[in-house]
């Protein structure tokens, strides 16, 4: 474990960009450093990056102190700072290629805790097992070059049937006392306050888009999402704000189909039997560049709520023997190529879930309250873009042979933050020994006994 005395000067160049976010520069300073713990502390809880942290003779900060700052203070909200971390990272999205805005959620495990918030234990179709877990809808904006978290919400559990079982099993026919009226009452209101509270994936994916339109910093970027979020209202919400989207839908949804409803993998089987000259070869450049060839059927059709929409049927070999995968779009004029192109933007979402998760502790916190969770999410978003921010190094060392030229990897950027973080420390350690203290007394200071 590398001791840390200051802030990476990498970091604090990049961070300058958020100042205005904080009202006070204690303040500011403390979540600097935490920020620099989430990217280079093995231990990503705060108790681990306080510890990991040396202070200047005389500036030792309480780690109560540290907690306050950054997930209790009132002078800086999470509203705010998301709002400020889409503004930074939009220059790096406009004059580089195409970017689209993904829509998803993810779980963020917790096993051991039963008191954070947000976690409920719940069958986890992920990883086939159950598990103690948040789910935290998110939304990345994704260009040929980098991918950035921009919204991060945590869904509070549904306990409607927990609540309803106990109101059930202490029902009464009638009460002797006013109080235990009272009392009854008082569960009702709860229950009823609790259930509208509830807020569905696909309305807080709705929420989301709504503030990505409102501060306008991606105006070109069109959507990408997966069935799941998928949703009348949210498309018609993207549709208001004069963009496009692309979903992949089920393959149960139905479609009217020479005038009958029919399922879509139904058609997608006749097609492939009586017709398959309809499937034309396509060539499509995806998001890395790389280009992949498709065979594809493309045609306006109606689904209830949604409309008339252009469905693609892709295969991916040419005598179609794979699963065909079903993408919707509102945009009727595009080809099937532009389709799956746009699709393809979709996937970086997860790369961000697993970036978030390993790297800049997306799962290391154990908070109990709503806010304290909130802004461990948005602090791991900014994080992620600052390391993207930091350039690669390391290109003379034999263990970044594999990187080309061109390419700055996770582990270059690393290497370069700590690198700066060990000069730091032996600056100190320097300057400790020109000032004639001995290594017990160095030892002291860099890591108590």
């Amino acid at each position: 474990m590398l001791p840390l005395v200051q802030i990476p000067q990498t970091l604090q160049k990049h961070l300058q960009g958020y100042r205005s976010v904080f009202c006070r520069s204690a303040g500011f300073a403390q979540v600097s450093r935490y920020l620099t713990g989430l990217l280079l502390s093995p231990n990503k809880t705060l108790q681990g990056i306080h510890a990991q942290w040396v202070w200047p003779e005389g500036e030792g900060v309480q780690r109560r102190a540290m907690h306050a700052a950054v997930f209790e203070s009132a002078g800086w909200t999470c509203e705010g700072l998301m709002q400020r971390h889409r503004q930074v990272v939009a220059p790096a999205h406009r004059g580089r290629g195409r970017a689209v805005l993904s829509l998803d959620w993810t779980f963020a495990h917790h096993p051991y805790s039963e008191k954070i918030y947000g976690a409920k234990a719940a069958y986890d179709y992920v990883n086939r097992c159950w598990s103690r877990y948040q789910t935290v809808v998110t939304a990345a904006i994704a260009n040929p070059h980098r991918v950035d978290g921009v919204a991060v919400e945590v869904q509070y559990p549904n306990y409607e049937r927990e609540e309803l079982a106990y109101l059930e099993m202490t029902a009464q026919e009638s009460y002797e006392q006013m109080e235990q009226v009272h009392q009854r009452l008082e569960e009702l209101l709860h229950y009823q306050k609790n259930r509208l509270a509830y807020r569905k994936r696909t309305e807080i994916a709705g929420a989301i888009v709504r503030q990505l339109e409102a501060g306008g910093e991606f105006p070109q970027a069109d959507y990408a999402f997966d069935c799941g979020v998928l949703s009348r209202p949210l498309t018609q919400l993207i549709e208001a704000s004069g963009k496009h989207w692309v979903s992949e839908i089920e393959s149960s949804r139905l479609i009217l189909w020479q005038g009958q409803w029919q399922r879509v993998d139904g058609v997608a089987q006749t097609l492939r039997l009586e017709h398959p000259e309809s499937f034309r070869p396509k060539a499509v450049t995806c998001r890395n560049g790389q280009k992949r060839d498709i065979w594809a059927f493309s045609k306006t059709v109606r689904l209830k709520k949604y409309g008339s929409k252009r469905l693609v049927i892709v295969h991916e070999t040419a005598d179609l023997s794979d699963a065909p995968r079903f993408l919707l779009t509102d945009a009727l004029h595009w080809d099937s190529a532009r389709t799956v192109a746009t699709w393809s933007y979709r996937w970086p979402i997860e790369t961000f879930h697993e970036f978030a998760k390993q790297v800049v502790g997306f799962e290391s916190a154990q908070l109990r309250k709503e806010e304290a969770v909130k802004r461990h999410f948005c602090l791991s978003c900014v994080a992620q873009s600052l390391l993207q921010a930091t350039p690669g190094s390391g290109h003379s060392s034999e263990r970044f042979d594999f990187a080309q030229n061109h390419e700055h990897t996770i582990g270059q950027r690393l290497y370069t933050l700590g690198r700066e973080a060990l000069q730091q420390l032996l600056e100190m350690t320097q300057g400790l020994l020109a000032q004639g203290q001995s290594i017990a007394q160095i030892m002291e200071v860099l890591m108590p006994a």
